[in-house]
Parts: structure tokens; C-alpha cells; sequence
């Protein structure tokens, strides 16, 4: 089997899961090359992991030895990197968000259609073992038919967190909890219970951050399944707390709070499972493993081999992003 050659866009925070992740992919996946803003930066990034860097993005796009580039930029320079990708035939894997803007995430996918190039964003989440079993559970019908279905999320970030230029801000970011810290949670949510019909939400800055975005969100909803759901999400519940998504079905209820699954059946058994791999929910946001990133390149590199879909859409980030939208266009605080 040739192994997939891969470049890598943008060396920052994000960079370092996905740098571990294929380096135990390395039977699979031949990093070629890596760019960045920062020369500083790129070459620490170089140097720790191995990987060569690259003259240049055309550089990248130009080689014909390059499957796919792995871009982790900020989210506002997303859609002319993916525009350019595609133009390329270069398949995509993308971190979360899509870009700052519907009409801007809608383009990307639509690029990568027209170009029959793969679009992947990064949820890795779906790939925790927790999070498989709770899927199992729910699309298996263990559960019985979905009534209610709901996201608490209580993180933690510091101000100094926020300091960063750009962070937490409409230009840069599109946006705060949601869009950033959130988008994981609600992906799941989605994936499990499917679309939402119905949406009232609410978004505040909270006395604990001074950011342009939002820290606190909330939102009662309804699914088009007729399930009811809930959605609080924050960054200022200090010092950041598991997050928890609960499914109340006909037959039981299953609660996943970090890596600690549980579910209550009504015939008095009991399921439990432990991941005690982390998520970054406090000042850390890297402290959690790469393992899920890895399942997710690997789920990725597979697909463009086997000319399959992958677990991850461009499409199903998409929808979590309308959904976003949707909640926070309510509040008439983005411009």
C-alpha cells in the first residue's frame, strides 16, 4: 500500500495533536511538507516532529507527490486556502470551524463538491471511545426513540486565554463558546439526534471575560424528530468542568460527562464505561490525548482511499454551523 502524502498549513496551538497523530500513522501517511506565517514558530514545529517545511502554500499545491493538506489556521482564512486546495485537487482536512461565516462555510464545501475532492472537518470527538459507545447506543435503538436530548458545557478559560490577538473575536474567530469551544459538543448532539426544527437562544458576554464574543449561551430546542433538547455552553465556569450530553429515550437514559458513560435502562440494568482521557475543559486547552485525531486522520486517509465517505463530513459541519448561526443570530450582538 503507497502511503497518502500529506502537507501540513499553520503550526500553532492546534498543530500538535494532529504532528503526534501522524507520527504513529507514519506505516500510512508521509508528512511532504509544512508551512506557516511564523518562520520562528515553523521551524520549532519542524524540528520536534520531523517533518520538513515547505517554501511556500503554492509550493505545496504545485507537488504532485501531495494527496491532501491538513489546514489549521485561523477560521477566517479558511475558505481561499480550501478554494485554492481544491482547485489543486488536493483533498481536505480542515479544523473546526468551517470559516467565520455561513455564506463563507457554504463555499467550501461547495468548492470541494465540484472539485470531487474529500472535505473532513475536524470532530474528533466522535472518535472517543465514550462518545462510539454512546452512538452504539443510540443508533442501535437500545435507547428506544430519542424524547429529549441536551449539551452542558461548563468549561474554564482565563483571560489571558482571550488576550491572544484575534481570539474570541467576530473577524478572527466568528465568534466565542459556541463556535469554538461548543461546536464539538453540538456536532454529537446532531449526529445522535438529528436535525433541529425549532430554535430559542440567548448569548452573553459574562464579568469574567473581556471579549468581544460570546462566553455564555444557552438554547431550548426542538428536533424535527419532535425530541426536545437544551444547550448551555461557557467558558467562564471556573476552574472548567467535564462536559456532559444526556439522551433520554423511550427505553433508558444514557449520560456522558467527559469519558464516564452511564445508561439506566427501565428494565433496571445498568451500563458504564470509563474514558479517562481528558478534554481540555480547564486553563489547558491541549490537555487531552491525540488518539481521537489519530482515529480521525486515519478514518480520513481511508477514505480518500477507498473513494468512500468519511464519518465527517463537510455537509455535517455545515449543519452544526447553521445551528450556531441560528442560536446566535437571536441576540443581535454579531454584526
Amino acid at each position: 500500500m503507497r502511503k497518502s502524502r500529506i502537507a501540513i498549513v499553520g503550526a500553532g496551538l492546534a498543530a500538535t495533536p494532529h504532528a503526534l497523530a501522524l507520527n504513529e500513522l507514519n506505516d500510512e501517511v508521509e508528512v511532504v511538507g509544512v508551512v506557516g506565517r511564523s518562520a520562528e514558530r515553523l521551524e520549532r514545529f519542524a524540528n520536534t516532529y520531523g517533518f520538513p517545511i515547505a517554501s511556500s502554500f503554492n509550493a505545496v499545491l504545485d507537488d504532485a507527490r501531495v494527496d491532501a493538506v491538513l489546514v489549521l489556521t485561523p477560521p477566517h482564512t479558511h475558505l481561499e486556502l480550501v478554494e485554492q486546495a481544491a482547485a489543486a485537487r488536493k483533498h481536505v482536512l480542515l479544523e473546526k470551524p468551517l470559516d467565520i461565516s455561513m455564506p463563507r462555510a457554504e463555499r467550501a464545501v461547495e468548492v470541494c463538491r465540484k472539485a470531487g475532492v474529500q472535505l473532513v472537518v475536524v470532530f474528533q470527538n466522535r472518535f472517543r471511545p465514550a462518545v462510539e459507545r454512546l452512538a452504539t447506543l443510540a443508533k442501535s435503538g437500545a435507547l428506544g426513540a430519542i424524547a429529549y436530548a441536551g449539551v452542558d458545557l461548563r468549561w474554564w478559560r482565563p483571560q489571558s486565554y482571550y488576550d491572544e490577538p484575534g481570539r474570541g473575536t467576530y473577524a478572527r474567530d466568528g465568534g466565542g463558546v459556541l463556535l469554538t469551544q461548543a461546536i464539538h459538543s453540538l456536532d454529537i448532539l446532531m449526529w445522535l439526534a438529528g436535525d433541529v426544527s425549532t430554535v430559542v437562544g440567548a448569548t452573553a458576554t459574562t464579568a469574567l471575560h473581556s471579549m468581544e464574543a460570546e462566553d455564555f449561551a444557552s438554547a431550548t430546542l426542538t428536533f424535527e424528530s419532535g425530541a426536545a433538547g437544551h444547550v448551555l455552553a461557557t467558558t467562564a465556569a471556573y476552574p472548567g468542568f467535564p462536559e456532559r450530553i444526556e439522551l433520554i429515550g423511550t427505553n433508558g437514559t444514557a449520560v456522558l460527562e467527559g469519558g464516564h458513560l452511564r445508561a439506566f435502562f427501565h428494565d433496571g440494568r445498568v451500563d458504564e464505561f470509563h474514558d479517562p482521557s481528558s478534554s481540555g475543559f480547564g486553563a489547558k486547552p491541549m490537555d487531552f490525548s491525540h488518539t481521537a485525531h489519530r482515529d480521525l486522520l486515519k478514518d480520513f486517509l481511508r477514505a480518500i482511499r477507498e473513494d468512500r465517505s468519511p464519518l465527517v463530513t463537510g455537509d455535517d459541519a455545515l449543519r452544526v454551523q447553521r445551528l450556531i448561526e441560528r442560536i446566535t443570530a437571536q441576540t443581535g450582538r454579531r454584526p
